[in-house]
């Protein structure tokens, strides 16, 4: 086992757990206590945990990560919303990249539909979403699997992800900032999305508003490698998350807004039936990205689903300016 390997388990059983003592992290990860103690205090040095006589414990104001049952609930029509959307902008025999999550998940269930796609991917739902897909190619990566998220990580996904080369990745994360772009609360799995990227001509992340803001540990994406951003409109309480977007279109981050009806966890929003579309001329290309990758048609595309609402103070007002971009 690597040392980044060990040290993210050790890391899952100190979240799972709250405290661990030394002999027990050694017999998990098979090796010996003087290695452990090594690597607890590399990890209490980047301030992840906390060491203390013969263990380790949560570090004061650390959260675990929620695993997959509990990310499935949360914002379900947003995503919904978001995948229906972002599923526009792939386009027959295309070559993608899609990583693991759930807003991810979505996506593929939509994309089954589009013919001659190719997709990598280094996830068992986005896989397992592909899988009666006639019409559509899927390559997974090697790698450990790592169940709470049902994703390949470590060495071999990396490794897997060498020389390849498509024209989009499509990417979801734990939070996203203008500051420091996307970001996950996992080591191995910052890793292979990190992996992807470099795979790909264009980042598209989806993130639902709730992550709008949240700035997590380990960065996967800084924002002026993000060349899309697919999100839901905040809602008319959510200030951040409106200064965030203005903040990333500032950055020149794409932003392509999608309205869902009712309250999270209700029914989705028809988006092929109420979507509208709206081409802006493609500004000069941005530092790491390949020019004329946006389409033949030489433009960059703005999406908005749902209807245009009427501005409503300084939060509508942002947000209307967003979408006339």
């Amino acid at each position: 086992m690597f040392a980044a390997e060990r040290r993210q388990l050790i890391l899952e059983m100190v979240r799972a757990n709250g405290a661990v003592s030394l002999r027990e992290l050694a017999r998990v990860v098979q090796t010996s206590e003087v290695t452990v103690r090594r690597d607890v205090r590399a990890l209490e040095a980047e301030g992840l945990l906390d060491r203390r006589h013969g263990g380790a414990v949560l570090p004061g104001g650390f959260t675990r990560e929620s695993g997959f049952p509990q990310k499935s609930h949360l914002a379900t029509a947003e995503k919904t919303a978001i995948a229906d959307l972002a599923a526009n902008f792939v386009e027959e025999g295309e070559a993608i990249v899609v990583g693991a999550g759930t807003t991810t998940q979505e996506l593929a269930r939509r994309l089954a539909r589009v013919p001659g796609l190719t997709v990598v991917t280094n996830s068992l739902l986005v896989a397992q979403a592909l899988a009666h897909a006639n019409r559509v190619e899927v390559v997974m990566t090697g790698g450990t699997l790592r169940g709470s998220n049902y994703a390949l990580v470590g060495s071999g996904a990396e490794q897997s992800l060498q020389g390849l080369r498509v024209s989009r990745a499509f990417l979801s994360g734990s939070g996203l900032t203008a500051e420091r772009g996307l970001s996950t609360s996992n080591m191995l799995s910052a890793s292979v999305d990190r992996a992807l990227v470099q795979a790909a001509a264009e980042v598209v992340v989806l993130a639902d508003h709730t992550k709008l803001g949240t700035d997590t540990m380990f960065q996967t994406v800084p924002t002026d490698v993000i060349t899309r951003l697919v999100t839901d409109e905040p809602p008319a309480h959510d200030d951040r998350a409106a200064t965030e977007l203005q903040a990333l279109a500032d950055q020149g981050v794409q932003i392509a807004v999608a309205g869902a009806s009712g309250s999270p966890g209700g029914d989705a929003v028809p988006a092929r039936r109420q979507q509208q579309r709206r081409d802006v001329p493609l500004p000069a290309p941005r530092r790491g990205q390949v020019p004329g990758a946006a389409g033949a048609n030489g433009l960059r595309t703005a999406a908005v689903l749902g209807g245009e609402q009427a501005p409503g103070g300084e939060r509508a007002a942002r947000v209307a300016d967003l979408r006339r971009r």
